[in-house]
C-alpha cells in the first residue's frame, strides 16, 4: 500500500480521511497495520463490486448450448433464493473482514 500511494498521485484529503476513519474503526483489531491496509483495500473492493451490479440485468446464458453445460444451465435457470441482495452484501464483509483481521499476527 505505501509504494502504490509513493508512486502514484498523491491522495486528496477525502482518501485520507477515508482512510484514517478506516484505521481509526480498526483500532481495536488485533493485527498488525498490513492486514488493516489489506483489509481496507478488500472492503473498497468488494463495495465497488456490489456498487456496480447493483441494477444490473441478472446473467443469462445468451447464445450459449445449454447442452455443452448441463450444471451451469441448470444453476441459471433455477429459481432464485429468497436472500436480499443487501444479506449477501452483509455476509460478504463479515467473512472477508474476519478473515482477514482474525488471523494475522498482532504488531
Amino acid at each position: 500500500m505505501r509504494d502504490a500511494i509513493a508512486h502514484g498521485p498523491a491522495p486528496g484529503p477525502n482518501t485520507l480521511s477515508y482512510f484514517d476513519e478506516c484505521l481509526r474503526i480498526l483500532t481495536p483489531a488485533r493485527c498488525g497495520t498490513t492486514a488493516k491496509f489489506e483489509a481496507i483495500g478488500m472492503l473498497t473492493g468488494v463495495v465497488l463490486l456490489f456498487a456496480a451490479q447493483s441494477g444490473a440485468p441478472a446473467p443469462g446464458l445468451g447464445q450459449v448450448d445449454p447442452a455443452a453445460y448441463p450444471h451451469l444451465a441448470a444453476a441459471m435457470t433455477a429459481p432464485a433464493a429468497a436472500v436480499p441482495h443487501r444479506d449477501l452484501f452483509e455476509r460478504t464483509l463479515r467473512a472477508l473482514l474476519t478473515g482477514l483481521l482474525t488471523d494475522a499476527p498482532a504488531p
